[in-house]
């Protein structure tokens, strides 16, 4: 039998028979009434302002129908025409907003609370990944589903995630951990989602433009559906609020007070990844919502008291989702026009003003001692390295001579000598034409984001940094697919610039945000993850409003892919290689130095800043430049450095050519199974690298909690 216990609002007075009896009895009582008085005025007010926005959401749309027009077809005197609009679209708009947001603020409210995590959400957990990958295996199967089947299947799909994050991080662990597994978890789940939308492009038909999250329906039916489920997972956590009350006061006094620790959590998340699937089956990722609403709030409990107790401020911040996601469509709907805005997600606004939240957040959060635990390596002899260069060395050779043979057409090492000498025939020639210069685009890219990822970890001294994770790749994807979708014609070193532009402006949000403090892992990787969600969020806008019909053109290019390179494509990355190698081999014993510490740079004469902003410059370069030529690709500049160091140690001068040739090895590897497990059909290296480097990174930080 479980004992719930009521925690109170204040310390409990000497009570008597008529209640408490001590000297400042009323007085206390006096405060809880009040207190409960300033809760109900919040909620009012929220109330009023969710009412405001949602009468204005109903007057917005495509259609002329203003307020006067709403009012005569909700009292049964406007034509059929208006009637239709109102009732059929723009009420079961609102509503879902409603439902959408009230569900979201709530399920983010809960697992706050009860991982006593202020970054736990939704997007954080990895819910929505977990739940879009559900949905897209049951779409390739061609099982038509009906919406609360297919909510069954979202529910599924996001608990699972939520547990495997939650599991690596540890409930009441750093931020910094959550938001890394997370993080990890959602790149490797969308990975393998957008290989399904590439592999079967009219199964998932529609499914890339839901993942964007949008509140538009086609009458109740949605939302009548989804309620009972949202109704379900809010009453379920509303029943155990005394509970989670309890563990805010640590768990040895909820123990105490009679509280199952294990089985609360467990009853929690089950109820928010509800609260979620809820919302997601019925508008999609609608992304962020579930992690402001609650920090939206959190300032008010400070001042009235009544906002710390789960019963009042899981509606509260419910009602605080709802505004934020009708106020995000009355924005949307009122700065751009019309026609436009209904191509435009909700869940995009919501996604990029969450990412400037966070970025806000990650400014102010408080520092804490680093989560993972130093790389205790031994001191490796010569001989080591010599041993495992040329091993890298035969196996990038082999890699790279079976990439250039097999394929669509196989080919024979005669035919490339033929090839070479200008003797092979059309088909031979046409051939290694157009798959040479993938073999070397994957090379040169594998190589640059090693080095670019050994670069940034040096300089930040974090062995968990990586240029995808801290959104410098991201950057550079919306500067590319930018110019892509403007200038359709843009040559390769246009494209390596834009992509140059996109990262160095992100860079410079990230490492400048994150510099003070010496780069503490806990506003870098932050700063980085909004960053990386915000260019994320606009290069899907970027996708929809120019080209809304031919997402799988954007998808191949975003999963890494080096289909359709030529030789001028690769020029530019490769002269980037080869001056970074020189003047990361230059400069290795400063890099050394800039490793160790602050102080060991300057007793020696050098400046550590002047230093670390060069090494910085040539990283965002690196991955600049390998994004143009090969597309996003992920985990390399985390798994190569990381591997180069286990092997020989610490010494850049070595760990550089192993992490480069590392790097290659993988990068090479997976673009050429990507042609050929599944030949015809054709996979991203990005996609590859995805599922094979978010099983090593959680590893890491499993392996880190220990």
């Amino acid at each position: 039998m479980t004992v719930t216990a009521s925690v109170p609002a204040t310390p409990a007075g000497p009570a008597g028979p008529h209640g408490p009896t001590g000297p400042h009895g009323p007085a206390r009582t006096a405060g809880v009434v009040a207190a409960r008085r300033g809760a109900g005025a919040v909620a009012v007010v929220l109330v009023l302002l969710v009412a405001v926005l949602a009468l204005v959401d109903i007057t917005q749309g495509t259609a002329a129908v203003g307020a006067s027009d709403v009012w005569r077809a909700l009292t049964g005197r406007a034509s059929s025409g208006d009637t239709s609009v109102v009732i059929a679209s723009r009420l079961p708009r609102m509503a879902a907003g409603l439902l959408v947001g009230i569900a979201l603020g709530a399920a983010g409210a809960a697992l706050q609370a009860v991982s006593r995590n202020v970054l736990a959400s939704p997007d954080t957990l990895a819910v929505n990944a977990g739940s879009y990958l559900a949905l897209g295996i049951t779409a390739v199967t061609g099982i038509s589903l009906p919406l609360l089947a297919s909510s069954g299947v979202a529910f599924v799909g996001g608990l699972a995630a939520a547990a495997v994050v939650l599991g690596l991080s540890g409930l009441g662990a750093g931020t910094v951990r959550l938001v890394l597994a997370g993080s990890a978890l959602t790149l490797g789940l969308s990975a393998v989602t957008e290989g399904l939308l590439l592999l079967f492009p009219r199964q998932t038909e529609g499914l890339y433009q839901w993942n964007q999250g949008g509140i538009a329906q086609s009458g109740f039916g949605g939302v009548l559906q989804m309620a009972p489920v949202a109704a379900a997972g809010l009453a379920g956590v509303l029943l155990v609020a005394r509970r989670i009350d309890a563990l805010a006061l640590g768990e040895d006094a909820a123990r105490g007070l009679g509280v199952r620790i294990r089985s609360t959590r467990v009853t929690v998340v089950v109820c928010a990844a509800l609260l979620s699937t809820a919302a997601v089956t019925l508008a999609g990722p609608i992304g962020f919502v579930g992690l402001c609403a609650p920090a939206l709030v959190r300032p008010l409990a400070r001042r009235f008291r009544g906002l710390t107790h789960t019963r009042t401020a899981m509606p509260v911040a419910g009602l605080t989702g709802a505004a934020l996601v009708l106020g995000s469509d009355v924005l949307l709907r009122a700065l751009v026009p019309a026609d436009v805005a209904v191509a435009v997600p909700t869940g995009v606004v919501t996604s990029l003003a969450g990412a400037v939240f966070l970025v806000v957040m990650a400014t102010r959060v408080r520092q804490s001692r680093a989560t993972e635990a130093p790389d205790r390596l031994r001191i490796r002899g010569r001989a080591v390295f010599v041993t495992t260069t040329v091993v890298l060395v035969a196996v990038l050779v082999a890699v790279a001579v079976a990439a250039v043979l097999l394929g669509d057409t196989k080919l024979l090492l005669g035919d490339v000598l033929n090839w070479a000498e200008g003797r092979a025939g059309r088909t031979v020639s046409f051939v290694l034409d157009t798959r040479l210069p993938r073999v070397l685009a994957a090379l040169l890219a594998g190589g640059a984001l090693a080095l670019s990822g050994t670069l940034v970890q040096a300089v930040t001294r974090n062995p968990l940094a990586e240029p995808g994770i801290l959104g410098v790749s991201g950057g550079a994807a919306f500067g590319a697919v930018l110019l892509v979708t403007t200038v359709p014609l843009a040559g390769s070193w246009g494209l390596a610039g834009a992509a140059f532009a996109g990262a160095a402006v992100s860079s410079l949000l990230v490492f400048g945000l994150a510099a003070r403090d010496g780069f503490r892992q806990d506003r870098l990787v932050l700063v980085g993850f909004g960053v990386a969600t915000g260019a994320s969020a606009l290069i899907g806008l970027l996708i929809i409003l120019t080209d809304p019909f031919n997402a799988t053109k954007a998808l191949t290019w975003l999963s890494g892919s080096t289909y359709g390179r030529t030789l001028p494509d690769v020029i530019p990355l490769a002269l980037v290689l080869a001056a970074a190698l020189v003047f990361a081999v230059v400069r290795r014993r400063e890099l050394d130095l800039i490793s160790l510490d602050e102080d060991t740079p300057r007793l020696l004469g050098l400046d550590p800043a002047r230093g670390r902003l060069a090494f910085l410059g040539v990283a965002v370069l690196l991955s600049a430049t390998a994004v143009a030529a090969a597309g996003t690709i992920g985990f390399v500049g985390l798994v190569a450095p990381h591997a180069a160091r286990a092997l020989v140690g610490r010494r850049h001068v070595r760990v550089v050519p192993v992490a480069v040739l590392l790097g290659s090895v993988l990068v090479c590897g997976a673009d050429l199974a990507g042609r050929t497990v599944i030949a015809p059909a054709q996979l991203g290296a990005g996609l590859m690298t995805a599922v094979i480097g978010t099983p090593y990174f959680l590893y890491l930080l499993l392996r880190s909690r220990r």
